[in-house]
């Protein structure tokens, strides 16, 4: 584990976008650390939502409220005085950016502005993690992209993603100096898990077709891509928080947390690999044209975050396929999914 249990429990924790996949699973690990975590947060973002399923609801405050909006954000930074912030607030999905491309920028670029701006006005804060995106690189080099490859995106999400990272950049030269907080962005993809219901994801799809529809429309089965578990993403964030509040200003810069290239999986095995541990009848149909191109392979090189944090995603396929299947089997079929979730946590954490 790259996580240290001892490093949180007086820390007061601000995670925007807590109501999310990724948000809720770091409340609860947080929690569990001992953390005092406060969320500012749109509503859960699905029905049913991870958010309410792990009773978090009534368990901390959270601010309902937009990043978008400027003053009352730095209210809320102000009033919290946060020592630690971890930022997951987004417009997460690469097809809702083609149909709203103004909102996806508006949340992604303007949102982590915001953000880093109410951070500048408040004297608490000690670490800032902006969470962005693998898709974040301009994507035309066929190898794993370490972190000084270009920056790009050929649609909003992605482009999106590169210009919050470009703006964390100019922001931390321009404001962040050697006495102010430390602010890191954090690079991943392709995280599965139990609690995630988006649309146009491949393993909530596969599980409403499991348990809806019967039917799964696969746009790209043979898009290879290195599936990783949402806890080895969050073991990431966290292990470089922890080097940013004890004080190294040497990873104030950007960090890929991403697999192993061998570990890369096609969509179809994925898919198939889901179905089968879920133990339910399912049609495959292909998509003959699917409304947007995506890229045949991405992946990341993280060698850096292995060599200097400690870091490296360790759950095989099989297992992380595991961990996700069995999770919404016990949901759908009536077990106690709470108390899965928090065993599934407490086995990754030894």
């Amino acid at each position: 584990m790259a996580v240290r249990s001892d490093a949180w429990s007086s820390e007061t924790v601000l995670i925007t976008g807590n109501t999310g996949f990724k948000g809720a699973w770091l409340t609860l690990w947080l929690q569990q650390l001992g953390a005092k975590v406060v969320g500012y947060s749109l509503p859960p973002p699905s029905t049913p939502s991870l958010f309410a399923v792990l009773g978090l609801q009534g368990a901390i405050e959270t601010i309902e409220a937009d990043v978008r909006d400027l003053p009352r954000l730095s209210g809320i930074v102000g009033r919290v005085r946060p020592t630690v912030v971890i930022h997951l607030a987004a417009q997460a999905l690469v097809r809702a950016g083609y149909a709203d491309p103004s909102g996806t920028y508006g949340s992604n670029l303007l949102g982590t502005v915001n953000l880093l701006q109410a951070i500048r006005a408040a004297n608490s804060v000690r670490a800032v993690i902006v969470v962005t995106s693998d898709k974040c690189y301009r994507n035309d080099i066929p190898r794993p992209h370490p972190e000084t490859d270009p920056l790009g995106g050929n649609d909003p999400y992605s482009d999106s993603k590169a210009c919050a990272e470009m703006a964390v950049a100019c922001l931390r030269r321009s404001f962040f100096g050697d006495d102010g907080p430390i602010v890191a962005s954090a690079r991943a993809g392709n995280v599965i898990g139990g609690g995630d219901w988006a649309e146009d994801r491949i393993v909530p799809d596969t599980v409403r077709a499991c348990y809806g529809s019967q039917t799964l429309r696969l746009r790209y089965p043979d898009a290879v891509r290195p599936w990783q578990h949402v806890f080895e993403a969050l073991d990431g964030y966290l292990a470089l928080a922890e080097r940013a509040m004890a004080g190294d200003r040497s990873v104030a810069q950007a960090w890929n947390f991403g697999p192993a290239p061998s570990r890369s999986v096609r969509v179809r095995e994925l898919v198939d690999t889901v179905i089968a541990r879920i133990g339910r009848p399912v049609t495959i149909e292909l998509d003959a044209d699917p409304a947007h191109a995506e890229a045949t392979a991405l992946a990341l090189d993280s060698t850096k975050a292995e060599r200097e944090l400690g870091w490296r995603a360790r759950l095989g396929f099989d297992d992380l396929v595991g961990y996700t299947a069995d999770w919404y089997r016990a949901l759908y079929e009536g077990s106690d999914v709470g108390h899965l979730s928090r065993t599934q946590l407490a086995v990754f954490s030894q």
